[in-house]
C-alpha cells in the first residue's frame, strides 16, 4: 500500500482535486451545486480560508486554497466539505445512494473517492499555470468550446477583475505536463 505524505505548510496555498466515487456525474445538477456551495461556506464560516479560483466539473472539481497564516490543516476543511456534502445530498434523497454512493465500513456512504489530490503552490509561476489548467479543465474534458461557456468555475470573477479577458483560452494552449489524479 503506498505511503500518502503530504505537505503542510502555515499560510500555503494549494492546489486540490475532488473527485466523486466511480466518476458519477452528479457536482453540477442544480440541487448538488446548492448544497456543494452551501457545505463550502458552512466550512469556510467555521475554518477560514480563500478560495483563489474554482472549477466543478461534473464528476470532479479543482480549486485553489489559501490557508491563514498559522493554520497549515487543508486536510480537515477538505474532509469537512465532503462530509457535508455527503450527508446533505444521500438526505435529500436526490440521488440514488444504490448507485452513486460507495458504501464504506460501519455502514457509511459518501460520493466521494477516498483521497484527494493536492499540490502546494510554489511560486507566482505554479500559482498562475494552476489557475489556468482550472479554467481551461471545462474545455480540455470537451464539455464547452469556450472557457467562457462554462458556469461553474471563477472564471467570470477572473473576468471581472480584469485578469482574463472574455475571450482567454480561446487559442489557449496549456503548457506543461500535469497528472492530477484525473
Amino acid at each position: 500500500m503506498p505511503n500518502y505524505r503530504r505537505v503542510y505548510y502555515p499560510g500555503g496555498t494549494f492546489f486540490f482535486t475532488l473527485v466523486t466515487y466511480d466518476r458519477h456525474p452528479i457536482l453540477t445538477d442544480p440541487i448538488s451545486l446548492r448544497l456543494l456551495r452551501q457545505a463550502w461556506s458552512k466550512e469556510s464560516r467555521s475554518r477560514p480560508f480563500h478560495l483563489e479560483a474554482i472549477c466543478v466539473i461534473p464528476d470532479h472539481l479543482h480549486f485553489i486554497m489559501r490557508l491563514p497564516e498559522n493554520d497549515s490543516n487543508y486536510s480537515i476543511r477538505i474532509s469537512a466539505i465532503k462530509a457535508r456534502f455527503t450527508k446533505s445530498i444521500l438526505q435529500s434523497k436526490h440521488i440514488d445512494t444504490e448507485c452513486y454512493a460507495l458504501k464504506r465500513g460501519k455502514g457509511e456512504r459518501t460520493v466521494w473517492q477516498h483521497r484527494f489530490w493536492e499540490h502546494m503552490i510554489r511560486d507566482e509561476d505554479d500559482f498562475r499555470f494552476h489557475v489556468d489548467y482550472i479554467h481551461y479543465n471545462p474545455v480540455k474534458h470537451g464539455l464547452v468550446n469556450n472557457v467562457k461557456d462554462w458556469p461553474w468555475s471563477s472564471f467570470h470573477r477572473y473576468v471581472r477583475d480584469g485578469i482574463y479577458s472574455l475571450d482567454w483560452g480561446s487559442d489557449f494552449v496549456l503548457k506543461g505536463e500535469v497528472s492530477f489524479g484525473e
